[in-house]
């Protein structure tokens, strides 16, 4: 089963709640894509397919510049994991295929 899609997610961030689209364009064994939300969008760099578990990094620029590192599992639709947000630790990311 394919990993590609469009996720309708949830981050749990020292901010709130944080709801987002994230993008997944597959290519072999790497994606492109996007995660974006109320604080804007930020495109997946390095991403990378191990079977169904995805890892990535992203950009953030606001409210503050930091490097989030993305690592989640997707089966069946599903998607759990997380982003590891650096000093503020690995924020929860959970979701679902959009229809």
């Amino acid at each position: 089963m394919s990993v590609a899609g469009v996720y309708d997610c949830v981050t749990k961030s020292p901010m709130g709640d944080q709801s987002s689209k994230f993008t997944v364009i597959v290519d072999g064994d790497t994606f492109t894509g996007s995660n974006a939300g109320a604080m804007g969008s930020m495109d997946v760099v390095d991403g990378k397919i191990d079977g169904n578990r995805l890892t990535w990094t992203m950009n953030m620029t606001v409210p503050m510049p930091m490097k989030l590192e993305g690592d989640v599992t997707i089966t069946d639709g599903e998607l759990v994991g997380g982003i590891n947000a650096g000093a503020f630790g690995t924020m929860p990311m959970t979701g679902k295929l959009s229809a």
